[in-house]
């Protein structure tokens, strides 16, 4: 005994909440990866160019020759590069109007790249509470999906003298799909 009941049957024969709730899950899932590609791409690269850096910086190069270098490119700055320049350009800063203050120039050059780094950590981390917050939500959203789904295979289950597994069937599987849904999303996390 088969069941002539095709996923694609399910989901266009499931009620107007059940489709919406999947759409809404689907709708979720497809910008959660689109963030998440993106997000590993910027990873790399931000790996890799701070890779390059700190070979050169460690190489014992002239580290006014590297600030230098990276100053004809400051428009284009980021990561490990940026924090170097940033403190650099303090650094200078200070040593110029504290020469006699070394404390003074140290910490003013700390904090200076501390700021940096929080701002290289905040550009890293973008879109992060999307995905924290799509994570947390989704399983509540698919989960109205499948009561909604069971509750409706009941009503028609009591609306009936003589209830089957065929009545309740389709009812039950829509509900199921948005559950699947839900672990779809699940499985990104």
């Amino acid at each position: 005994m088969t069941a002539d009941i095709s996923f694609v049957d399910l989901i266009l024969e499931a009620s107007l909440l059940v489709q919406l709730v999947m759409l809404i899950l689907m709708g979720m899932s497809v910008v959660s990866w689109a963030m998440i590609i993106k997000r590993s791409k910027v990873l790399k690269e931000a790996t890799k160019e701070s890779e390059t850096f700190e070979d050169k910086f460690w190489s014992g190069a002239d580290l006014a020759q590297i600030y230098q270098d990276v100053k004809k490119r400051k428009d284009d700055l980021s990561g490990t590069e940026e924090i170097f320049y940033s403190g650099f350009t303090e650094f200078l800063r200070l040593r110029k109007s504290n020469a006699d203050s070394p404390a003074f120039i140290m910490e003013g050059t700390g904090r200076s790249m501390r700021v940096a780094v929080s701002r290289e950590v905040e550009d890293l981390e973008t879109n992060l509470p999307f995905l924290a917050t799509v994570g947390s939500i989704s399983p509540y959203i698919g989960l109205f999906g499948t009561v909604w789904g069971i509750m409706h295979a009941f009503i028609a289950l009591g609306e009936v003298k003589q209830a089957t597994l065929a009545m309740v069937a389709p009812g039950i599987a829509e509900a199921l799909i948005a559950t699947a849904m839900v672990y779809l999303l699940q499985f990104q996390r």
